[in-house]
C-alpha cells in the first residue's frame, strides 16, 4: 500500500474522529434536575465511549473518497461520515450484547455492557442510532429531496432489508450450514449494506450521475462483501491481541463462515475474486478513484 494512501486514509480517520464528538451532544445540561442530567451524563459517557473506541473509520472514508472519485469537494460531508459511523457503532454496542453475540472485547477494550452495564448499553445503541438520522434530517441547506434520499437509504441499508434483517439471519443460522448463496446474501446485508451505503449516499449528495452511481454500486457491493470474508480469515488466523477482540468467536459460536465453507484457500481466492470485481467497477474513473482502489486492497489485506 503506498504511503500517499496510508496519508489520504490517516487524514479521513482524523477528520471523522473531530468531528464526532461535536456531533454527540450531551443532553443533560439541558435539565435543571440534577438526578435527570446525571443519568444522561452517563448514557452520554458511554455513548461517546463506544463511538470513540478506535475503529478504522472505513465506512466514513468511503464517504470522502467517493467524493473525490468524483471531483467533488468533501466539504459538507462530516455530518453524512458520523451518521454512518454512528449507526455502525450502535451497531457493534448491541452485537456485543450478551443476548447476541456475548463478547467481552471490542478493539481491545471492555465492551460497553461491561464497562458500564447492559441497560445502558441497550440505550446507547438506541440514542446514537436516532442521533444519525437527526444529523441527516438536520443537514445543511434547503435540498429536502436530497435529504430525505439520504434518510430512505440510510434506514433501509440498517433495517430489516439490511444489517439488521443480516444479523437476524446471522443469528438463526448457528449450527446451521449454509450455502454459499445464503452465506453472501447473510453477509450483504449484515455487513456489506452499510458499506454499500456509505457510497451511495456520498454519490447521492455529490449528484453523481446514474451511470456513475451504478459503477459505483457495484464496487460497494463487492468491498462489502470482501470485508466480511477477510474478516472471517482473521478471525482464525489472527489473535486476540491483534484482533481487539476474542480470536476464533465464531469458530466457538459455531457460525456459519467462509473459510468453514470453502477452506481457508477458497476463501482467500473468493476476497482477491471480490478485489477484481471492485477494481473492475472503477475502470470507468480517473486518477481521483485510487483512494477507492486503494481501499479494496486494505480490506482484503487488513490483519485486523
Amino acid at each position: 500500500m503506498s504511503w500517499e494512501f496510508s496519508d489520504f486514509l490517516a487524514a479521513c480517520q482524523h477528520r471523522v474522529q473531530q468531528a464526532l464528538p461535536a456531533r454527540l451532544q450531551n443532553t443533560g445540561s439541558e435539565f435543571a434536575d440534577i438526578d435527570a442530567s446525571k443519568h444522561l451524563n452517563t448514557l452520554g459517557e458511554a455513548s461517546l465511549y463506544s463511538l470513540m473506541n478506535g475503529g478504522k473509520r472505513v465506512r466514513a472514508t468511503l464517504v470522502y473518497a467517493t467524493a473525490q472519485a468524483l471531483n467533488s469537494d468533501i466539504d459538507g460531508l462530516d455530518d453524512i461520515a458520523c451518521a454512518i459511523e454512528m449507526v455502525h457503532a450502535y451497531s457493534l454496542v448491541h452485537d456485543d450484547l450478551p443476548a447476541m453475540d456475548n463478547d467481552e472485547l471490542r478493539r481491545g477494550k471492555p465492551t460497553c455492557h461491561i464497562a458500564f452495564d447492559e441497560a445502558t448499553a441497550i440505550l446507547v445503541g438506541d440514542a446514537l442510532q436516532a442521533r444519525a438520522f437527526e444529523l441527516l434530517a438536520n443537514l445543511p441547506g434547503n435540498n429536502a429531496d436530497t435529504k430525505l434520499a439520504l434518510v430512505r437509504q440510510l434506514s433501509a441499508a440498517a433495517g430489516p432489508r439490511g444489517m439488521v434483517g443480516g444479523q437476524a439471519i446471522d443469528l438463526a443460522s448457528v449450527n446451521q450450514q449454509l450455502d454459499l448463496h445464503s452465506l453472501q446474501t447473510m453477509h450483504q446485508l449484515k455487513t456489506g449494506a452499510l458499506i454499500r451505503v456509505a457510497i451511495s449516499m456520498s454519490a447521492s449528495w455529490c449528484q453523481a450521475s446514474p451511470a456513475q452511481a451504478a459503477k459505483l454500486d457495484e464496487y460497494g457491493k463487492a468491498i462489502g462483501l470482501s470485508f466480511q470474508v477477510q474478516d472471517d480469515i482473521i478471525d482464525i488466523e489472527s489473535n486476540t491481541e491483534t484482533l481487539g477482540k476474542t480470536q476464533g468467536a465464531d469458530q466457538a459460536l459455531n457460525k456459519p463462515t467462509f473459510p468453514a465453507l470453502l477452506g481457508m484457500p477458497g476463501a482467500k481466492a473468493l476476497a482477491a475474486e471480490l478485489h477484481e470485481r471492485a477494481l473492475d467497477a472503477l475502470s470507468e474513473f480517473d486518477e481521483r478513484a485510487a483512494p477507492l482502489r486503494a481501499l479494496s486492497h486494505y480490506i482484503i489485506d487488513r490483519q485486523h
